[in-house]
């Protein structure tokens, strides 16, 4: 594995290649920085929803690991399913909350948690 990021690649390509004007260049980086990862958390429809459930509160991702303080919240789809796929991938869970973007598992719909304006 190397320390070149894919960002350092894709611009050595197109600096390799060219392009007519620094504004066509501009605008595919911007593409490219606004672009979402290739390799997005795969997540069961029903995590997602507790995810959303959770940004929508404001509630802190180690509180999300918490089932019972989050049953005493009122979060009635929080079934023993949600829970224990949560408790073995972790890792996905978290980085799902992190990047507030995911795959859906069961229709490979992909789900971005909106921002407050």
């Amino acid at each position: 594995m190397s320390n070149e990021t894919k960002r350092d690649v894709y611009e050595e390509i197109v600096n390799e290649y060219g392009f007519p004007n620094d504004e066509d260049y501009k605008q595919l980086m911007d593409r490219y920085d606004a672009a979402l990862p290739d390799d997005l958390p795969v997540i069961p429809k029903a995590v997602g929803e507790y995810i959303q459930w959770g940004k929508s509160y404001d509630i802190q991702l180690y509180m999300m690991y918490s089932f019972k303080f989050i049953h005493s919240q009122g979060f009635k789809k929080l079934t023993d399913d949600v829970e224990s796929w949560i408790i073995s991938s972790s890792n996905t869970f978290a980085r799902a909350w992190v990047l507030g973007v995911w795959r859906v598992e069961e229709t490979g719909e992909i789900v971005k948690v909106e921002e407050e304006k």
